[in-house]
């Protein structure tokens, strides 16, 4: 059976992967994978035995916990705001909040596919470290600080996700895991392929066309209250299909 929701969520988890091969994520890639594991960029594009992969996998994986913690966290605040607001406004609350999330995804997906450029938006707020702590809870607060700064790109799809958590806050926390999960995909695989990444790379600015106009679309569903009403219609479809299909 297939929810309402999972629309959104198979949304978050496009907007995670978005964030991730965005040409200000994806080209960077390798020099972060470099940074939290010590191994040199040139080595990791070359063959690794089975103790280099381990040490790839496992700080990749720590990194990224690091980055869902402060995401995730984000999720959490924001749902909880937004359940405040919808509970000291009355009547209508719910759908003014849908069509005010509607206008700001519009907004962003004109930000994201490079159509409007603001350089508040896009200008680059990544928190740094000269050198790296020390160990795999060192490779921790590395994520911590990427997902906490307001890098290019990766802001304006994220404030899309939280604007949607807030407008949706029961679903909040939900859309920001998934959102985490899209972005932690892409990243375990090309760790994994760290050599074959350079082509992504290549299309990188065509895929972030892509997903701006995806948000656009997905803004003007929501402001116009057709989110519902397709996600409905895409659960009667599969709902009916699964069910003549056990027939």
């Amino acid at each position: 059976m297939i929810d309402v929701a999972d629309l959104n969520i198979w949304l978050a988890v496009g907007a995670g992967m978005l964030s991730f091969l965005s040409p200000c994520t994806l080209p960077l890639f390798p020099a972060y994978l470099s940074y939290i594991t010590g191994v040199s960029v040139k080595d990791l594009e070359g063959q690794h035995d089975a103790r280099i992969r381990t040490k790839l996998f496992s700080h990749a994986i720590l990194f990224l916990f690091g980055v869902s913690l402060i995401f995730i966290s984000l999720g959490v605040g924001v749902s909880m705001v937004g359940e405040w607001i919808q509970s000291f406004l009355s009547g209508e609350s719910g759908q003014f909040i849908q069509q005010i999330a509607g206008i700001f995804i519009i907004f962003m997906g004109l930000v994201v596919g490079g159509w409007l450029n603001f350089t508040t938006l896009m200008k680059e707020k990544r928190l740094r470290f000269a050198t790296k702590p020390a160990g795999y809870l060192g490779t921790v607060f590395v994520g911590m600080g990427f997902a906490a700064g307001w890098t290019p790109c990766i802001g304006p799809i994220f404030a899309t996700i939280l604007v949607v958590a807030a407008s949706n806050p029961s679903q909040g926390s939900l859309y920001t895991i998934f959102y985490v999960i899209g972005f932690a995909l892409p990243f375990l695989i090309l760790t994994f392929f760290i050599g074959r990444a350079r082509w992504i790379v290549r299309y990188s600015n065509m895929i972030m066309k892509i997903g701006g106009v995806i948000m656009v679309i997905m803004g003007l569903l929501l402001f116009t209250g057709q989110m519902t009403r397709l996600s409905t219609f895409l659960l009667d479809l599969v709902n009916d299909t699964w069910f003549s299909n056990l027939g």
